[in-house]
């Protein structure tokens, strides 16, 4: 492992790390599809100044936001088993998501158990309290302990939960004493709540003279106004002006772009003032070329000002 791979910047706290993130094929697509798809991805992926690909495990949500979802549900390829068959020509490391709540603990001390040293993984709870599940959130966290505690954990941090309870910080200090050393954000589109988030976790281990983990800031760009409805079903939350901007732009991906890199720019420049360890992930999940090619240089624009 090198002192420069993805592993040692997490493991030192050092930040600096650029992620790029996807959701597996759908289940619907022949084993010929998929396969191409894989090819594609790796290929658009690999001149980009990257230290790991995300791969999202996706559930239905809708017990969670009972208003119609704005694109539908359709299950896709578990993210492992994606990575373990078809990215193959992938030579950097992986974060695989896993919502832990659809699978039985057996299958999830299994998977930690046979995991390979280019994997890392995050653990998701569940979309609401009343749903159902297999392995709890803090249960699948005794598991990574108990079978594969040098498997790098990270979590999630949502800014809008912090904007709405003030205790997000205190569920990432509680995540990390339960073994996770990094922290990746959902979608962010408000910068001021991020930075409420950031201050508050940053001097809560300041006061308990502990170390603040890696924050990565996670980036989405939004094309269309559907895609603004589907965040806002997803509970992210966009400012109203920009909102507003998004949807009366003539190019909402130009206008989008503009906005993901102004974030970048004033996160980069606080978490640096702060000593904050951070790094930025790039969000694709559409299935519209023109959004998956824009996101791909919003990764190499954002890779540029990272390294800079």
């Amino acid at each position: 492992m090198s002192g420069n791979s993805l592993q040692s910047k997490i493991a030192s706290a050092r930040g600096g790390v650029m992620l790029f993130s996807i959701t597996p094929p759908k289940r619907a697509n022949s084993p010929e599809r998929v396969k191409e798809i894989a090819e594609i991805t790796v290929g658009r992926l690999a001149d980009l100044d990257l230290d790991g690909l995300i791969l999202y495990d996706i559930e239905d949500e809708s017990d969670r936001n009972s208003d119609k979802r704005p694109f539908p549900y359709l299950p896709t390829l578990d993210p492992a088993s994606f990575h373990t068959d078809h990215l193959g020509d992938w030579d950097k490391p992986t974060i695989i998501y896993r919502c832990v709540g659809k699978y039985a603990e057996n299958d999830l001390r299994t998977w930690l158990a046979g995991s390979s040293p280019d994997i890392l993984t995050v653990f998701v709870g569940s979309s609401s309290g009343t749903k159902p599940v297999q392995t709890s959130l803090r249960r699948a966290q005794q598991l990574h302990h108990e079978v594969s505690p040098a498997l790098p954990l990270g979590a999630v941090v949502i800014g809008e939960r912090h904007a709405r309870h003030g205790d997000e910080h205190l569920r990432m200090l509680t995540k990390q004493e339960r073994g996770c050393t990094f922290f990746i954000s959902q979608v962010i589109y408000d910068l001021n709540e991020t930075k409420n988030l950031v201050s508050d976790y940053f001097y809560a281990c300041k006061d308990a003279d502990i170390t603040p983990r890696p924050l990565i800031f996670t980036l989405s760009l939004c094309g269309s106004p559907k895609t603004l409805e589907f965040l806002d079903w997803l509970g992210v939350e966009v400012p109203p002006w920009l909102a507003t901007e998004l949807r009366e732009s003539d190019d909402p991906l130009e206008t989008s772009r503009r906005e993901c890199l102004a974030i970048a720019r004033d996160l980069k420049s606080y978490c640096e003032r702060l000593g904050m360890p951070y790094g930025f992930n790039v969000e694709s999940v559409s299935i519209r070329k023109a959004e998956i090619e824009a996101s791909t240089e919003l990764a190499r624009e954002i890779a540029a000002l990272l390294r800079a």
